[in-house]
């Protein structure tokens, strides 16, 4: 049985070295890349029991994802399909003023059919947590209610069910996101959520506390986690909140750091951690991922350990 089982896209993440650009790339660097599977690998680092589902086209690539992930230690439950292609997306690394951007090729993937009949809900219902985020409703008029399924499951089973909002604007628009999302609302328990994300998907206003605050009392969460970026995160548990500012990095890559931030927080919790040293954790965790090149937080719990207790880690003889 499972701590933690997540569910949704992981796709290919190709990416041109160093910061060429994509119209001029000659070769490209290779990882698999998704939300839900990077919580899984950062929770399982952090010692959960990790299952990550989804679907997935029978073909190379469908096949090139699933076993990198199963090296990173976790557990997968795949269905295989015959139909559907698998979802790819370009990154192009940069500073300002250009920026970062992401160029996505996901349409017609396998995972966009995904119903939760094909799926064993018995994996869903036995676990401690089951995670998924706001990215997968947005994929399909089918994954909405196949996501819509799936929390259904958790309850049924008393599973703890947690949720990254996770907004992304090449998906949908705010007002889609909200409209499908809050109708997801009374079937999670832990909401993560960015608090740009609470003002532009929400119409939510003021500070990351009052954020959290009104959050919990309209839909009754049982927990509900604002990250703010660089001013780190805070956490409204039980009608008090906590604050914990973001750690020092010198970054690498930036991808992956919110995923590697709520899987590192879900385990500390599974371990039986309260929500003070699991947004610390949580903190340092994520603060470790932007020096790691591609979406996975590949990080030891020693490492982070050395993080949370302020020892230096720069140079390891």
């Amino acid at each position: 049985m499972s701590d933690l089982v997540t569910f949704g896209e992981t796709m290919l993440r190709l990416s041109p070295p160093g910061n060429e650009r994509l119209e001029a790339a000659t070769e490209f660097e290779v990882r698999a890349a998704g939300a839900e599977s990077n919580v899984a690998i950062a929770a399982e680092r952090l010692g959960a029991v990790s299952t990550w589902t989804s679907k997935l086209p029978n073909s190379p690539l469908g096949r090139r994802v699933a076993s990198e992930l199963r090296g990173y230690g976790i557990e997968t439950e795949i269905v295989w399909s015959d139909e559907g292609r698998q979802g790819t997306y370009y990154l192009e690394h940069a500073g300002k003023p250009r920026g970062t951007n992401v160029v996505y090729d996901r349409a017609n993937a396998a995972i966009t059919t995904a119903e939760a009949g094909e799926f064993d809900l018995g994996l869903i219902e036995d676990a401690r947590v089951f995670f998924t985020t706001g990215i997968t409703p947005a994929l399909s008029s089918t994954l909405r209610e196949t996501t819509l399924a799936m929390l259904k499951a958790a309850k049924r089973g008393g599973t703890t069910t947690a949720f990254d909002l996770n907004y992304r604007r090449k998906l949908w628009t705010p007002e889609q996101a909200k409209e499908t999302l809050t109708k997801l609302f009374p079937g999670i328990d832990v909401l993560v959520i960015a608090a740009r994300d609470a003002r532009t998907v929400l119409g939510y206003e003021g500070e990351p506390e009052r954020l959290a605050h009104q959050l919990a009392s309209q839909f009754d969460f049982r927990t509900v986690i604002v990250t703010r970026g660089e001013r780190g995160a805070l956490a409204w548990h039980d009608n008090v909140v906590h604050e914990h500012d973001a750690y020092e990095t010198e970054t690498v890559d930036p991808i992956g750091t919110g995923d590697a931030f709520t899987g590192a927080f879900i385990a500390r919790r599974l371990a039986g951690e309260g929500v003070p040293k699991a947004l610390e954790y949580a903190a340092a965790t994520a603060a470790l991922k932007r020096t790691i090149p591609g979406d996975v937080a590949l990080v030891t719990k020693a490492e982070v350990d050395a993080v949370v207790s302020e020892r230096s880690t720069e140079i390891s003889r």
